[in-house]
């Protein structure tokens, strides 16, 4: 099995590889692109590390990259660390929330990113037609569904986001994640849990009965009890920015910082420690990941740091749903992993060809959508309004129209009008 990776230099890349290369998946090549070399050479010999046995190479040439590749991993930062950091904060000065995946930050991101995936997705589909991508790049929901109604490539979107929902979810319930079937729907970084089912029983009634542990479930501070016991479902984490989107920007003022501009310290913290001669890479590269991991949505909730935990200690995050999603592919397993897939009519209230965040059956054929069933009343207008802003994003970004652009930004639900639109587009540097 060949996988390759577009984005190599990118900081998730080595716990990607550890994950795959201490899996049972026959892997006999890996390799690695990124238009940034000088953090592709940082990064390779530290995946090098961890690769063992496995022949690596690094390419200057994406054609030379995936040519023959079973898999590519795609992710991508265009403008890198810094334009995000910059982009936060042309947001945030304008009483705006947003980051890389959310409101005009997500936007951004989608706007300077679809035109270059779409070209990697057509080199993908001449040099390895039969490969899966499996995309990591953000925001994930508006990326796959532009190179997947654009280029016909086969593509699944990953998102850690959902799977770390249910496992606190089940650790609050006393009961084990793995044997537990989560009802989720929605899209990327805009989902809901309905329901979980133990032994065929539903268990949420019992969290409704014990308000005290609904906001155990979450990490940080997000969401009121009352206010989740009235939804009657429990909001993946991102759904904070929409619902007390004036916390969050209070927050992030009052912080002073933004957390792109907080990872874009860390990032050169790294990438000046593995340029040092002799330098313990796997040491400082798991400092780097504690220090990122503690900080996470800090600013925002205005809450303090996570517990470090050891990135080794297990494979969480991205690099877990991707080894699941390789495995369940290649030994055609039937395994269950939310997705970013195809619509295909699951979700009623969008199209076929939109792209929805569900539970999947994953097995030789790819990720096939699980029926969720009907949309509650309570979040369908605010999907349909996601929806219409992210198929307007993928038009204005393949078009370069900026007529189009604004009209795009204006649907996002925390840009108050065209105006304010506007505004953000000359902000944020784009055409």
């Amino acid at each position: 099995m060949k996988i390759a990776v577009i984005g190599g230099a990118g900081v998730r890349t080595p716990l990607l590889v550890h994950g795959l290369c201490n899996s049972d998946l026959p892997i006999h090549e890996l390799t690695l692109y990124d238009t940034d070399h000088d953090r592709l050479d940082l990064i390779e010999p530290l995946v090098r590390q961890l690769a063992g046995h496995i022949r690596l190479s690094a390419h200057s040439a994406v054609s030379e990259c995936v040519d023959g590749a079973d898999f590519v991993f795609t992710s991508i930062r265009v403008g890198g660390i810094e334009g995000r950091a910059r982009d936060e904060a042309a947001i945030l000065r304008r009483g705006v929330v947003g980051q890389e995946t959310i409101g005009p930050g997500g936007f951004a991101m989608a706007m300077r990113t679809i035109p270059h995936m779409l070209e990697f997705a057509a080199e993908i589909t001449r040099r390895a037609p039969r490969a899966w991508i499996v995309n990591f790049t953000n925001p994930v929901g508006i990326i796959t569904q532009a190179v997947a109604s654009e280029t016909g490539a086969r593509i699944i979107g990953i998102c850690d986001t959902p799977a770390e929902l249910f496992q606190d979810l089940a650790q609050q319930l006393g009961l084990p994640a793995g044997e537990c079937y989560f009802d989720y729907f929605g899209l990327n970084h805009l989902g809901w849990v309905r329901e979980v089912y133990f032994d065929g029983k539903p268990q949420m009634e019992r969290l409704w009965k014990a308000p005290e542990k609904l906001g155990a479930v979450y990490r940080h501070d997000l969401f009121d009890a009352d206010f989740l016991q009235k939804l009657r479902m429990l909001p993946t984490e991102y759904l904070f920015y929409y619902y007390r989107p004036e916390t969050a920007a209070q927050n992030l003022r009052k912080a002073g910082t933004t957390r792109g501009a907080a990872v874009e310290r860390l990032n050169a913290g790294l990438f000046a420690e593995l340029a040092r001669p002799g330098v313990d890479r796997l040491r400082v590269y798991e400092d780097y990941l504690s220090a990122r991991n503690a900080s996470y949505m800090q600013l925002e909730t205005g809450g303090p740091a996570a517990a470090p935990v050891s990135p080794w200690a297990m494979p969480t995050g991205y690099d877990k749903i991707a080894m699941s999603v390789v495995r369940a592919i290649h030994f055609n397993a039937g395994s269950i992993i939310p997705l970013n897939v195809l619509n295909v009519g699951n979700l009623s209230c969008l199209e076929a060809s939109d792209i929805v965040e569900v539970p999947c059956v994953v097995n030789a054929n790819g990720a096939l959508p699980m029926n969720v069933g009907p949309v509650p009343e309570s979040v369908r207008d605010l999907i349909v309004r996601v929806k219409e802003y992210e198929r307007a994003t993928i038009r204005a970004a393949v078009s370069g129209d900026r007529g189009m652009a604004c009209d795009a930004l204006s649907r996002n639900p925390l840009v108050a009008d065209a105006a304010t639109a506007t505004l953000l587009l000359s902000d944020l540097g784009l055409p």
